[in-house]
């Protein structure tokens, strides 16, 4: 008996020691390249996210305000592009008379003064709406952004050259392939670049099939890619082999599961870049969380080694915490983020 229990051991020595090493991040190449931001929504109004189900309006639920930007605007697009972003997150949906706007909900009814589908307005109907008419912090007693967002919803054009020097995320909130199709016509009269480095696509797997098929060397995943590969990662990684659902595909990391991830960070990296896929870290887990980061000492738990991909959320806060050089905020501006920065500390108890 003591000499299967030794044997066993001794066998476990050894699986544990083969493990660590071949898993050992330190052991890998150092990564080449540095992290990026994936501003998503650009810079937008923060809200409450306690409770809140697919079809609320987050319009109402806002923190109090601290600047005056509105997501999915061009002025949104324009400043976290200036701020260093390289990819901006931007919601599309196509209009009743073949355009295309980037706007987020399926009806117009949360932030603007009308009601209906979005998808049922033309471009030109859009464009007379007030975005900003909906926005409250109080329950409704005041709306502060009411009449500053008339013509503000950008035809897709609009965004484009609002992006500058960044590239777009484009986000398909719809399953209808079609509107994959209409993107890609636009894109195409645009001369929008689809390489390794340019514009980029997630969604539903039926529109980010279809894309594929109009540009097959351009970044595209769905929410459900991402979390396959990352579980299959997860159950696999152990031995070197990566999955198959990661193949030129994308790995989900959130910021509170670091540590599970095999050979984190610099072995899981050379590992994913050996077969073509990116890597994005997103925000901690839990009820109430925003996607990506919303805390610019969130990024102080990335080791500096990381190449791949941030999703950043509150980007007035993150992006420059991280890319100093373009940093182009005013003392008072800075002042009133630090201000709604340590109420939503207190209030999460972060």
């Amino acid at each position: 008996m003591k000499r299967w229990l030794k044997i066993l051991g001794l066998a476990g020595a050894v699986l544990f020691l083969v493990l660590t090493v071949v898993n050992a991040s330190w052991l890998a190449p150092e990564p080449k390249g540095a992290a990026k931001i994936i501003a998503h929504r650009g810079i937008y109004q923060q809200y409450d996210k306690t409770g809140l189900g697919r079809d609320d309006c987050t319009a109402t639920r806002i923190e109090q305000p601290v600047h005056d930007y509105l997501e999915n605007t061009t002025r949104s697009i324009a400043r976290t592009a200036k701020l260093g972003a390289t990819l901006v997150e931007v919601d599309i949906a196509p209009t009743s008379d073949g355009e295309m706007v980037v706007f987020h909900d399926w009806t117009v009814d949360c932030r603007t003064e009308a009601s209906g589908d979005t998808r049922d307005f033309t471009l030109a109907e859009l464009k007379a709406l007030d975005a900003g008419y909906g926005y409250t912090a109080d329950g409704g007693e005041t709306f502060p952004f009411r009449g500053q967002g008339v013509g503000a919803i950008p035809s897709l054009e609009e965004a484009m050259q609002a992006s500058g020097r960044a590239q777009l995320l484009y986000n398909f909130k719809s399953k209808n392939p079609a509107e994959a199709d209409l993107l890609a016509a636009k894109m195409k009269t645009a001369d929008r670049d689809t390489g390794p480095r340019g514009d980029a696509f997630y969604g539903a797997q039926a529109p980010v099939d279809r894309i594929r098929t109009h540009f097959p060397d351009a970044w595209a995943f769905s929410l459900e890619e991402g979390e396959q590969c990352s579980r299959d990662y997860l159950l696999l990684g152990w031995s070197g082999y990566v999955p198959d659902s990661c193949r030129n595909g994308t790995a989900f990391v959130p910021l509170d599961y670091q540590w599970a991830f095999w050979g984190w960070p610099n072995r899981m990296i050379a590992r994913m870049e050996s077969v073509g896929a990116h890597i994005v870290v997103l925000g901690p887990q839990g009820e109430g969380r925003p996607r990506g980061l919303d805390l610019p000492e969130q990024l102080g738990e990335i080791p500096a080694s990381f190449n791949g991909y941030i999703m950043g959320d509150d980007s007035l806060a993150v992006i420059p915490a991280l890319i100093q050089r373009f940093d182009d905020r005013t003392p008072e501006e800075f002042e009133r983020l630090q201000a709604g920065l340590e109420r939503r500390r207190a209030r999460r108890g972060d």
